[in-house]
């Protein structure tokens, strides 16, 4: 069974892959919009860890919807909820049997509720799976320890394939540098350099 994994390089998405890797044909797939290349980045630890990678195009409309929410907001919250609901919406258009994401069980965002499952299966005739919805950080870090070598530090300067690269940009690019600081607070993120050699 084909299955597409929306996936950033970090260590969540990959965490994902390797759950469903037992079941399904994977494919990494990362959402792009076009306004940086930061998608191979994603490529890149997919090539390392031996999947299929693929690109899908987003509508750039939804970026521009999703930025103009996190200024109004002042937190990026609401706008990558529509961003990953949207890029959810154009992997099931691929030609798969199922799609997947790694939200976890303690993510505030995004997420996808039970209806919104039951609803893009339903339009697109395929199952929606989010193998660590049952899983907090700890356990999941405790895995990853074991399982992946991975970088790593601040959100600004670790390279991923995640919607928050592009979405900053657009921000920059029209608001400056002073505007992302005012709408993405301080944060961790990951992305994987392959699997641990002792794992």
């Amino acid at each position: 069974m084909d299955l597409a994994l929306l996936y950033s390089g970090g260590k969540d998405s990959t965490l994902a892959a390797l759950f469903l890797d037992s079941f399904y044909d994977v494919t990494l797939v990362t959402g792009c919009f076009g306004a940086t290349d930061d998608w191979e980045h994603a490529e890149a630890a997919a090539d390392r860890l031996g999947y299929p990678f693929e690109v899908v195009d987003l509508d750039r409309s939804v970026a521009e919807e999703a930025t103009a929410q996190m200024l109004e907001d002042g937190y990026p919250r609401n706008g990558i909820q529509r961003v990953h609901e949207h890029a959810l919406e154009r992997v099931a258009e691929l030609d798969v049997d199922a799609v997947a994401d790694g939200t976890r069980r303690d993510d505030r965002v995004p997420t996808i509720s039970r209806a919104q499952a039951q609803s893009l299966e339903d339009r697109h005739g395929v199952d929606y799976l989010s193998p660590l919805s049952g899983l907090g950080r700890r356990a999941i870090d405790r895995v990853v320890e074991k399982t992946l070598a991975v970088e790593t530090g601040p959100s600004e300067t670790i390279p991923k394939g995640d919607y928050e690269a592009e979405l900053r940009a657009l921000i920059a690019a029209e608001h400056g540098h002073s505007a992302v600081d005012s709408v993405f607070p301080d944060h961790t993120q990951s992305y994987v350099r392959g699997l641990r050699e002792d794992g």
